[in-house]
């Protein structure tokens, strides 16, 4: 397992941590449509209170480490790789749990061609511990509103882990899926799992809607999240959502494999 510090130094190599690429102004421009309940922005949760702007640069600031200065507009983001590792710390602590119960688990994500062989390898261990994965609703079809209008999405596993597709396009060979930050996945695979009398997940992990809608529905969820992902902060801040782990969620996919060694080493689990 990798040491603290060299799990330190390998988030700010990588900037997984630290100055990351993401953009102060794509950070603030979504912390705006989250105070303001953009959908687009609440990605399935449904705030307990109001989230003005000055409240929710705070929150960011405590919980992920971007600057709290609103004065600063422009730039690159920051995360402080403390709170990534204490968050991978709990993180691993949850998948211990979850093992040790045998639970059903869900894992969904809307990064897969970043964060896919993360999950795999967490859906790998957690079913080699005597968890179910869940796989309900494969093939379905889903309606997803994106930034080109609304689009057709098919609901697919990938070594255990839900993402959607978009129908009818013809993608590069070896492309995982597509990006979204949709709840609907999520709430289909779960609609599915109960019109076939099959179990619930008891734990769901993943990023973007997955965690957010889950965590809305009182499922616990945990996962990753960027700068720009404010909901999951809030989702976490209102106890909707019990581990956030700040970290950048668009570097080489490569980079988050000595994470999944470190969460699966710390749990216990590995291989």
């Amino acid at each position: 397992m990798l040491s603290v510090d060299a799990l330190r130094a390998h988030l700010l190599g990588a900037r997984l941590a630290g100055t990351t690429a993401t953009s102060r102004e794509k950070s603030l421009r979504r912390y705006r449509l989250f105070s303001a309940g953009d959908p687009r922005a609440l990605i399935g949760l449904e705030p307990r209170r109001d989230w003005p702007l000055p409240a929710l640069l705070a929150l960011m600031a405590e919980q992920c480490g971007v600057s709290a200065d609103p004065a600063t507009v422009s730039g690159q983001d920051t995360i402080d790789p403390e709170l990534t590792i204490r968050s991978l710390d709990d993180f691993a602590e949850r998948l211990h749990s979850a093992a040790e119960r045998r639970i059903p688990v869900l894992l969904g994500t809307g990064h897969p061609g970043r964060l896919l062989d993360f999950y795999a390898s967490l859906a790998s261990a957690l079913s080699a511990a005597g968890c179910t994965l869940l796989t309900s609703a494969e093939g379905r079809r889903i309606d997803i509103t994106t930034r080109f209008g609304v689009r057709q999405f098919s609901l697919r596993y990938v070594g255990g882990v839900a993402l959607v597709r978009e129908t009818g396009v013809r993608t590069t060979p070896g492309a995982p899926g597509a990006h979204t930050h949709s709840p609907l996945p999520v709430r289909t695979v779960l609609a599915a799992a109960m019109s076939e009398g099959g179990p619930l997940p008891e734990l769901v992990i993943g990023d973007h809607g997955w965690v957010c809608a889950a965590g809305q529905l009182g499922i616990e969820a945990i996962g990753p999240a960027d700068t720009d992902d404010p909901a999951l902060f809030v989702g976490q801040a209102e106890g909707r959502i019990s581990v956030v782990v700040p970290v950048d969620d668009a570097v080489r996919s490569s980079y988050y494999r000595p994470l999944a060694r470190y969460v699966l080493k710390r749990a216990r689990l590995s291989q």
